[in-house]
């Protein structure tokens, strides 16, 4: 199953690609970040977010997808731009057919963690090591969205898990 993870931002979008057997067995694909310009109109912006993530998943053709869900922000413009962004990303990942699930930020350090409070450090430190890279994944935003694919990958092998269960 390829997965593809997102940090949603209307400066900066974190994206991450992984490739999964099953639970225990994931590759990275790629990763990275889509930044747009800060002195272009929002709707600018959000048209480059639009297009380049369309692009990347035409490109790797991802099975499911997880994205972040916005957390409370002190910020109201900071909220309304990520919000805005949010919105992109869901339409993109609707419109190529890609199902969505969402994590809030604390769930995914949970996940990948094992402490849903835990730095941003501590989450790069563990993706670096469930996806055996040679290096910490950098930027954070593109750290952050690896975490949220691994995240997902937990989440729907327990799930499916239980529905086996249950069917037997």
């Amino acid at each position: 199953m390829r997965i593809l993870g997102i940090d949603p931002g209307l400066a900066t979008t974190g994206f991450g690609l992984i490739q999964a057997g099953d639970q225990s067995q994931y590759q990275c694909i790629e990763f990275g970040i889509i930044s747009t310009p800060a002195d272009q109109a929002d709707a600018d912006r959000l048209k480059i977010l639009h297009t380049e993530l369309t692009a990347l998943i035409q490109r790797h053709q991802p099975q499911t997808s997880a994205v972040e869900k916005l957390y409370f922000q002190k910020n109201v413009k900071t909220a309304l731009a990520v919000g805005q962004a949010r919105g992109v990303v869901l339409l993109s990942l609707a419109q190529a057919g890609v199902p969505i699930f969402e994590y809030n930020p604390n769930e995914v350090k949970q996940t990948v963690c094992g402490y849903g409070n835990a730095a941003k450090s501590q989450v790069q430190h563990m993706v670096q090591t469930l996806l055996n890279l040679d290096n910490l994944p950098r930027p954070d935003d593109a750290a952050d969205a690896l975490a949220i694919a691994i995240c997902h990958l937990h989440h729907q092998a327990f799930n499916d898990a239980v529905l086996r269960s249950q069917q037997a």
